[in-house]
């Protein structure tokens, strides 16, 4: 004859989630314990509102790729032999064709008149002006190059320097929406309206500058600051033929951009601490709202008894 358990024996299954329950730091307050209030409701809704808010503006910057910028002392492009291109786009409306040139020098001592490998002449108002569009190298010292009348077979006796400088940059071409340099500055320089029979001199300060993007790919530019001055110069023999001075010195600084985009630990942390900070302080406000709307509750029916 066999012994029957009773119903009610606890599963052991039952007493160890029972022991793990113990571990709850959230504990939950039934329903009925707890008490709806109307300030509470709209504290409650400017707290979501809030919330959301800061969500959006903190998604918002984890998308967005920051660009950062550092500067260092060192030769960013040490594979370029030396060399920083240029790429240089002038126009002379009152010089002819055949008497522009590109002369080139530097402390290395370089010292090439009339440069004509990838440059081209474009003739401008029927044949009296010129238009010089050139791509050349120069070293890594300072020197100058110039446009002038040097290299013409017969010198003109009034040559005219007037011009307008649509392009002069150095290194690769960088097109990046966040960073704005100086890596055309003389980009629409106009000099028309100075003296025909004037030398320009152009003083420039290049910094080599890094653009890194976020696959750590690098592409090397130059910006540079300009100074400049206009003058008629003369010698012992009379005036001197006027020309175009492009004077450059390289900076030891380099400037460095960098794509960075927020980490995702940095994001949730960031909206862990918006959702908790936001909640603690609506709490808060509310607790003192209520304790205070209590009080003054007591103290009205004190006031009746």
């Amino acid at each position: 004859m066999g012994i029957e358990m009773p119903s009610t024996l606890v599963h052991p299954d039952n007493g160890i989630l029972f022991r793990i329950e113990r571990f709850d730091i959230y504990r939950k307050v039934p329903k009925d314990l707890t008490q709806p209030t109307y300030t509470g409701a709209i504290i409650s809704i400017c707290c979501c509102l809030f919330i959301l808010f800061l969500f959006l503006s903190e998604l918002t910057g984890f998308i967005t790729t920051e660009v950062v910028n550092e500067l260092y002392v060192d030769d960013p492009d040490k594979d370029s032999g030396g060399k920083i291109d240029v790429s240089l786009n002038i126009s002379l409306p009152n010089l002819h064709c055949e008497l522009v040139g590109l002369d080139i020098q530097d402390e290395m001592g370089r010292h090439e008149v009339g440069h004509i490998d990838n440059s081209m002449k474009i003739p401008l108002n029927n044949g009296a002006g010129c238009r010089f569009e050139g791509q050349f190298s120069i070293n890594k010292v300072p020197g100058n190059f110039h446009v002038s009348t040097h290299s013409a077979t017969a010198q003109p006796q009034n040559p005219d320097m007037t011009h307008v400088i649509h392009k002069l940059s150095f290194g690769d071409t960088l097109q990046v929406q966040n960073v704005h340099g100086a890596f055309n500055a003389l980009g629409g320089a106009d000099r028309l309206t100075s003296n025909p029979l004037a030398s320009h001199d152009y003083i420039l300060k290049i910094v080599p500058t890094v653009y890194e993007d976020k696959s750590g790919k690098q592409r090397y530019s130059y910006q540079y600051t300009v100074a400049n001055k206009e003058y008629v110069a003369y010698s012992h023999t009379g005036r001197i033929i006027p020309a175009i001075w492009f004077r450059y010195d390289l900076s030891p600084i380099t400037v460095k951009y960098t794509e960075r985009r927020q980490p995702l630990y940095r994001f949730i942390t960031t909206i862990c601490a918006i959702i908790g900070g936001t909640f603690t302080v609506a709490g808060i406000l509310d607790s003192c709202i209520f304790t205070a709307s209590e009080a003054w509750k007591k103290i009205q029916l004190g006031k009746m008894h």
